[in-house]
């Protein structure tokens, strides 16, 4: 039955759908989303262009860690994240199964360097190989048995667990070792509070660092909650993707791009993963005592946060400590 176009709205029809330049498709997933309907040179369009928030987001991060020499393993992890924004914008252009490997695959090795980055912290020589050695070892079997089970839920569920774990981890050592009444053993023993230090200096820390832990609790509501809804606005395109698609040919373009479910996906996951690996670099210095040196940059809630040297930055007594040099 044809789909009936609501006439008050000035739009443009939907163009039929065409044979594409990469056609047939090979993926073993197919989006919502319908193939070639504006252009030949991509399967969907919507799907394809969303990733260059990825790309843009990836390119200010390596900048941003660059010019502030912040750890070389956040440089790694935004590079890992430029593959995978990458890596979809082919999948979604193309819909061949490769290219949603280098996708897929992509999310789960920048993952594991999160993963190191949060596990490897302040351990050992012998401890930080071996956790690698286990990381790449894990990374290939995730590998090779979702090119065997070629199940989309495999990676899905893997990919959630290292996130959720390398997540609630990360937490931990927020609250353990910034918040004042919290501190650990570890911590006191790197970087001991001497008995010259008069209370106002110990007090004037205490609030400092509980304001950092409001700052970082409010990015990761921030990223956590974006990055859920766009979510929950994939699962939504999945189960009512037959009515989304006789929305959009009734509403007509451009407006039918507001119902593309799984580009809003693209465009939330892109700024939680983004808040999330800033976070990561801010938690990163306030563990190394470097909080005087380092401040969060987040002016409202339209920015995108950076961290950033501050321009009078002078080390205080609270840097005293030799607090192991980062990755």
């Amino acid at each position: 039955m044809a789909t009936e176009k609501i006439s008050w709205i000035p739009s443009i029809p939907y163009p039929p759908a065409q044979h594409g330049q990469w056609s047939p498709v090979t993926s073993t997933l197919n989006w919502c989303e319908e193939d070639y309907y504006a252009t030949i040179y991509a399967a969907e369009i919507v799907n394809t262009l969303t990733n260059l928030l990825f790309m843009y987001l990836a390119i200010k991060g390596i900048r941003n860690c660059v010019t502030n020499g912040h750890d070389r393993i956040f440089i790694v992890t935004f590079a890992g994240y430029l593959i995978v924004g990458t890596g979809s914008f082919l999948f979604h252009a193309t819909l061949k199964y490769p290219m949603q490997l280098v996708d897929e695959l992509s999310m789960i090795y920048t993952t594991c360097l999160m993963f190191y980055a949060t596990f490897s912290y302040r351990k050992s020589r012998i401890y930080s190989q071996g956790l690698a050695a286990f990381l790449v070892a894990l990374a290939l079997f995730i590998t090779l048995y979702y090119h065997y089970l070629q199940d989309p839920t495999f990676h899905q569920n893997a990919y959630a667990l290292l996130t959720a774990i390398v997540l609630f981890r990360s937490m931990w050592i927020m609250e353990v070792n910034i918040r004042p009444k919290f501190r650990s053993e570890e911590r006191q023993a790197a970087n001991p509070r001497s008995d010259s230090e008069t209370k106002e200096v110990r007090d004037r820390e205490d609030v400092r660092d509980k304001e950092i832990l409001r700052q970082m609790w409010t990015m990761i509501a921030c990223g956590l909650s974006i990055f859920l809804g766009g979510f929950a606005i994939w699962q939504l395109d999945n189960v009512f993707c037959p009515t989304l698609r006789r929305w959009r040919r009734q509403v007509g373009l451009p407006w039918g791009i507001l119902l593309e479910g799984h580009g809003w996906w693209h465009l939330m996951t892109g700024v939680g993963a983004y808040f999330y690996i800033v976070w990561g670099i801010w938690l990163r210095h306030c563990l190394n005592y470097r909080q005087d040196d380092y401040e969060l940059l987040w002016p409202r809630w339209t920015s995108m946060p950076v961290v950033a040297k501050q321009r009078n930055a002078q080390s205080n007594g609270y840097h005293r400590g030799s607090a192991k040099k980062a990755i």
